[in-house]
């Protein structure tokens, strides 16, 4: 059983906080050279409001590996080439920025997926812009976002709706929701590099 008025108060205090929430510009991360653990720490200080425990490294396969954040599922990403290699094992703007696409992306698609979209073999210079674009249209989406969880939420927020159905009902549209768009967002990037007449001569009639 849920307590509906706890629901309704956690959904208009992660609006506001979701609202005002903006990643760091590339200016503002640190390009001082980091070490492993000191990146552990600024990570979280960036992205623990926007990432849900169960987003914890589970692509790792290890039963250790229960933190947000891990040096495991860093190293993995250097190995899979998602980002740069750290210098002589510290890290700098460019690796952190790569990190915070990453863990954000991950959120929404398999690390497979996150791989297509990302490459380590760009300039730092394109890393930059690519960045500086990532930010504003994750801002974007969460404005959006927020717009539309207060419109579906907008019986569990109405002091005035009861009933044992309204939170638990919409728990279950919000997972659908997410599960529609994760299965959107990995046709997308799939059609990367497709043939046009190839892709449409596998299409089943509807």
């Amino acid at each position: 059983m849920y307590d509906k008025e706890l629901v309704a108060h956690k959904l208009l205090r992660w609006e506001r906080a979701v609202s005002g929430f903006r990643l760091p510009s590339w200016e503002n991360i640190p390009d001082i050279g980091l070490y492993m653990d000191q990146v552990i720490v600024l990570l979280t200080q960036y992205l623990s409001l926007i990432t849900s425990p169960g987003d914890a490294d589970e692509e790792e396969g290890s039963e250790h590996d229960s933190k947000l954040f891990s040096a495991s599922a860093i190293n993995n990403y250097v190995r899979l080439k998602l980002m740069p290699a750290p210098v002589k094992k510290k890290y700098y703007r460019v690796h952190i920025a790569c990190l915070i696409m990453i863990f954000t992306l991950k959120q929404a698609m398999s690390i497979n997926f996150v791989k297509e979209l990302l490459s380590n073999e760009l300039p730092e210079e394109d890393i930059q812009a690519l960045y500086s674009d990532y930010i504003d249209k994750h801002h974007a989406a969460a404005l959006l976002f927020t717009d539309i969880v207060r419109k579906s939420a907008k019986d569990v927020l109405d002091p005035e709706k009861s009933g044992d159905n309204l939170v638990s009902g919409f728990v279950i549209q919000e997972a659908l929701i997410a599960g529609f768009s994760r299965v959107l967002t990995e046709k997308l990037v799939s059609l990367k590099d497709q043939s046009k007449d190839e892709v449409l001569r596998r299409e089943v009639p509807r």
